[in-house]
């Protein structure tokens, strides 16, 4: 095998915390995200069930770790990439969910036709599995996403060369999962954050709700968001009133958010600096994951195609 693949996730634990910093102060990083969330949103638009699968935190680390796995796959071995046993082995290293929680998710991705069973499998006991074509193209648009978002921060070239050369994100999604899994400052984001995104399809009303807001900078300690209602949120996500109004009941009881006037008309919306700030260091972490895995593939591309002995990092 070529590269810096390898047949599982690595779950050691290491620290950027001040690659983060570097992110959170960059001035251009609010307007950034918001973009980021209307890409989420455009995602959903288009991969709705997708989008509701993996709208909560632990869903998307299962989805991450799943894909990870598949990515890794060698050709030779029939029976490496996507296995229940495989993943199960994975969750209890991280401790991301419990074991009949991991099986659910399977279950549920079988149901919906986002994996399959790889065909010619010797084996009907351990059942390997693969994404189908819709969940590959979520993943990978995903993925540009994400790098269109960095390019954004420092007027970088990762989209043209992602398009040039997809061993790229080949390369650097596993090494993304690993991180993420892996850093507690993105598995278990702060108590502002998690309140919307450790819950069912909380994550699709965060990414809504982030894009609404009006101002980049907060006008004495407050951001501002107008003219939201919980019907339009309901409709276009397709959920309850009740469970919209829920999440942002409990956003509100921490203190993250309220509204102006609570006995006229209750559209505008106020989230505190601190909130926005939680949420701008989370996906600072995110962000500084995804920069590091694609370095690191770019170089281990690069290192393959100068080899050993010629112009490159080879020694």
């Amino acid at each position: 095998m070529t590269g810096i693949q390898s047949s599982t996730i690595d779950t050691t634990e290491v620290s950027f915390s001040a690659e983060v910093d570097m992110f959170v102060a960059n001035p251009a990083l609010f307007p950034v995200l918001q973009q980021g969330a209307r890409h989420m949103i455009e995602l959903y638009d288009h991969f709705p069930r997708i989008a509701r699968l993996v709208a909560a935190q632990q869903k998307w680390l299962l989805t991450q770790a799943a894909y990870a796995l598949h990515v890794q796959r060698d050709p030779t071995d029939p029976l490496s990439g996507i296995t229940a046993s495989r993943l199960l082995d994975l969750i209890a290293k991280t401790g991301l969910a419990s074991r009949n929680t991991a099986t659910a998710f399977l279950a549920e991705l079988r149901a919906y036709k986002l994996v399959r069973d790889v065909a010619g499998s010797p084996s009907k006991r351990s059942r390997p599995l693969e994404p189908t074509e819709t969940s590959h193209e979520a993943m990978t648009l995903w993925f540009r996403g994400q790098m269109r978002s960095l390019d954004l921060l420092d007027n970088g070239n990762r989209v043209a060369r992602l398009e040039a050369n997809p061993e790229i994100f080949r390369r650097a999604q596993p090494l993304a999962a690993k991180r993420l899994i892996t850093d507690p400052a993105w598995r278990e984001p702060p108590l502002s954050i998690s309140c919307f995104v450790w819950t069912e399809y909380g994550g699709l009303i965060l990414d809504d709700f982030i894009a609404r807001i009006a101002n980049v900078e907060p006008e004495d300690g407050y951001h501002w968001v107008e003219d939201l209602r919980f019907a339009e949120l309901s409709s276009h996500y397709s959920l309850s009133r009740t469970h919209v109004r829920r999440l942002f009941a409990r956003a509100e009881a921490l203190g993250s958010l309220g509204w102006e006037d609570r006995n006229g008309n209750r559209n505008r919306i106020w989230a505190t600096a601190a909130f926005v700030g939680d949420y701008k260091r989370w996906q600072s972490v995110k962000f500084c994951a995804l920069e590091w895995a694609y370095g690191e593939a770019v170089g281990s591309i690069d290192a393959d195609t100068t080899g050993p002995g010629r112009n490159g990092s080879g020694i």
